[in-house]
């Protein structure tokens, strides 16, 4: 009883900081003729309710796709249409065809606000206390530490409910902590059902897939495929082709239908990246303008081709020796490799590696901690261009204030604290500083925080030379790319070296 009171007044506590963030500014408030997200999710439902659902995705007099189309998968279309039939019941000029454009108002922005609210209080939010439940050998108080961390992460929480976006962790996020929840129970259909939904929100779900794929695939040879593993792999195959053929069912009428979407949802034309995003490419143009002098389809190949290198060994090792624990690392590592050198990378596809980041914070407290906080600060120049600078700075360091307090982050810095160990062990006589590690590892922190909290309040205080207006947000790009590019070789380190995984491995099989 304990356990679900602590929980309950933890889960209010996220709620009130999350409704506090919405009373402030959001994404392009104010700000003709495109505005901003806000207006792009506005519009959506005035698409999606008032144009029939064969031109949703095409351009037509009625749906100009270069005003905000429709680019994300079929739920999130039906999750517009839900949000409009409601806005409709309540003042139909919210939706109006062409009328309604860049319609802003104290009763409306409360009611987007809302919508938000309720997807994820219904979705994100029981998805993190019964995924917290489930940890395995954690005292009540650890469970309720990490739900709180969990929760009150300011990336997710600036993004959602102040620059506004809903395919982040009220929905696509949130089903994909559902389908990493079923699979700790075992429960493998469900988690496929789960995930084919969070990619069917949003597309760059895809993130995490090969994680889903190698890990359930990897269960099905540990079963044996002349056996219990061909009827799994079976299983789970007609369970994704089903789910899939579920969502996009009123868009299967004709290729054509289904081509369109595609496209919308893979928009090769947009380039390598968009903005000031703090993954290799952005981070290298400084240097060289790699769009400049390389053609897109070859940024296209030279993308995947640095992606799919960069993520392989952690899949291969997932697929040999399948493991729950491993799994969860693997959507880390994946999911950064995706993020730094991917095609069409935005500053807030971060948020796809700060969930299971998040999921491992009773694990690795200590570098989780400074992950999310790096996270965080990487969207500083969409923050400020949002006008969302007063959340960032109160959010931000009461989500330390609660790490440091939950998990005491500065007592885990060890080799073994930091899964380290066998790491370490394979170079013992080989590096000396191994012994001053700890020391190390927490000064690094403490430089690493006091450069971000700087350039944090010179980005927001200071005015930028007139030969370079975008010099801040390009330090804060590149500072964070270069924690990410480390964090990368610290997560495959972790996982490469990983005895656990072996142990449970043989346990499965």
């Amino acid at each position: 009883m304990e356990k679900w009171s602590l929980m309950t007044i933890t889960v209010l506590l996220a709620l009130t900081v999350r409704w506090t963030v919405s009373l402030g500014s959001y994404s392009g408030a104010g700000k003709p003729p495109m505005y901003g997200d806000y207006e792009a999710q506005r519009h959506w439902q005035e698409v999606t309710y008032n144009l029939p659902i064969r031109q949703w995705y095409f351009n037509t007099s009625d749906n100009n796709l270069l005003y905000w189309g429709l680019d994300y998968p079929p739920l999130t279309a039906y999750h517009s249409f839900l949000c409009a039939y409601i806005a409709k019941l309540i003042n139909p000029d919210w939706i109006a065809l062409h009328t309604s454009r860049g319609y802003e108002s104290q009763p409306h922005k409360l009611f987007m606000r809302t919508t938000v609210f309720v997807a994820d209080l219904l979705v994100y939010v029981p998805a993190v206390i019964l995924y917290c439940f489930s940890l395995k050998e954690t005292s009540t108080k650890k469970k309720v530490s990490s739900a709180l961390c969990i929760l009150l992460y300011p990336g997710l929480i600036l993004i959602d409910h102040g620059h506004f976006q809903y395919p982040y962790s009220a929905m696509s996020l949130g089903f994909a902590l559902w389908g990493v929840l079923f699979l700790s129970y075992d429960w493998d259909l469900l988690g496929s059902v789960a995930f084919c939904l969070a990619v069917n929100y949003k597309q760059m779900e895809l993130y995490h897939s090969l994680p889903f794929f190698c890990y359930l695939l990897g269960k099905c040879f540990k079963k044996g495929l002349k056996g219990k593993g061909l009827a799994l792999l079976t299983k789970i195959a007609g369970t994704v082709v089903v789910s899939f053929a579920v969502c996009w069912l009123p868009f299967c009428t004709d290729m054509e239908q289904i081509m369109q979407v595609l496209r919308r949802l893979f928009p090769i034309d947009r380039g390598l990246f968009e903005d000031k995003v703090a993954n290799i490419w952005c981070s290298l143009t400084v240097i060289v303008k790699i769009k400049n002098i390389v053609s897109p389809q070859t940024q296209l190949k030279l993308s995947f081709a640095v992606t799919f290198l960069s993520l392989l060994p952690t899949c291969v090792k997932l697929t040999i020796q399948p493991s729950l624990r491993g799994f969860k690392f693997a959507l880390v590592s994946c999911a950064l490799s995706f993020f730094l050198f991917s095609f069409q990378v935005h500053e807030k596809s971060i948020l796809l590696v700060s969930l299971p980041v998040c999921l491992i914070i009773n694990e690795i407290p200590f570098m989780a901690t400074w992950f999310l906080l790096v996270s965080t600060f990487s969207m500083l120049p969409l923050l400020l261009k949002d006008g969302l600078l007063l959340p960032y700075a109160v959010t931000t360091p009461a989500f330390l204030s609660a790490c440091l307090a939950s998990f005491a982050i500065f007592e885990k810095t060890s080799a073994e604290d930091l899964q380290l160990k066998p790491f370490s062990l394979s170079l013992k006589g080989y590096v000396s500083w191994f012994k001053s590690f700890p020391k190390i590892v927490r000064s690094l922190f403490l430089l690493s925080v006091t450069l971000m909290g700087v350039l944090s309040l010179m980005s927001a205080a200071v005015p930028p030379p007139q030969r370079f207006p975008d010099l801040f947000p390009v330090s804060v790009s590149v500072i964070s790319c270069l924690h990410f590019l480390l964090f990368l070789v610290y997560f495959n380190v972790v996982i490469l070296w990983d005895s656990k995984n072996s142990r449970s491995q043989k346990k499965m099989s």
